[in-house]
């Protein structure tokens, strides 16, 4: 890897950690700019987790050092995900990928309006019955386990439509995405998955950008969150639907 490649790396690194750390889909900038340094395929989907376990750690730390650890309440939220994930990784086979990617990219759009514009406190409606939580968050594991991309934002909507304010959502989805990565890593670290040289510049350049993200986000609020998230959820859905 040249030094301009590694420079390109960690810079977009930088950028996809905060992204990641505000909203999600920091990975559509990682896994192109892995790609353009000779890291291909299987290869830079491993190297890339390295870097979004570290990111998460780091962004986690920003969170709870500010206040929003969430670790109360991600433990309804990281079993019935990490419970999906598996079933969504044993019937990935058996699913069409692209037509799975266009439903979830056509559905993003709505929960977004949904996540965005919420009723005001005294007409918010009651929270949802614990069966209910438990049955849509093993549904957003199970397509993380089957697709994996953009996890991260659909965990925040969902968050924020439970009730949470973009803040802590943020917070919780960082600890849940941290506790399974930290198997798909070692998942890919067994298989010979990772390339070292390249994980280890990205996840400078993440866990950097994280720890900034989870700042900015925490000091500018809504105000700085909901403008990365409808560009994140619009980015995502455009690659969902039209295949790019």
């Amino acid at each position: 890897m040249s030094t301009w490649e590694a420079l390109l790396i960690f810079g977009g690194g930088v950028l996809a950690g905060i992204i990641n750390s505000m909203a999600g889909g920091g990975s559509l900038l990682t896994v192109p700019l892995l790609s353009l340094a000779g890291v291909e395929g299987l290869l830079a989907n491993g190297t890339n987790r390295v870097a979004v376990l570290i990111q998460n750690g780091t962004s986690g730390v920003g969170y709870a050092r500010k206040g929003f650890g969430g670790v109360a309440e991600t433990i309804p939220v990281v079993v019935p995900v990490m419970l999906g994930g598996l079933v969504g990784a044993a019937s990935v086979s058996q699913i069409d990928d692209q037509l799975f990617e266009r439903v979830f990219g056509i559905l993003m759009i709505p929960l977004l309006g949904l996540a965005l514009w919420k009723p005001k406190a005294e007409a918010s409606t009651k929270p949802w019955p614990k069966w209910l939580t438990f049955a849509v968050f093993f549904g957003v594991g199970v397509y993380a386990g089957a697709i994996q991309a953009g996890v991260g934002i659909i965990l925040l909507l969902v968050l924020s439509r439970v009730g949470h304010d973009l803040i802590t959502a943020n917070a919780i989805k960082t600890i849940v995405i941290f506790a399974v990565s930290i198997v798909a890593v070692i998942v890919f670290v067994s298989q010979g998955q990772v390339r070292w040289v390249p994980a280890l510049v990205l996840s400078a350049g993440m866990g950097l950008g994280g720890y900034a993200g989870s700042q900015i986000a925490v000091e500018g609020g809504d105000k700085v969150i909901k403008p990365v998230l409808v560009v994140s959820v619009l980015a995502l859905s455009a690659r969902m639907i039209f295949q790019l």
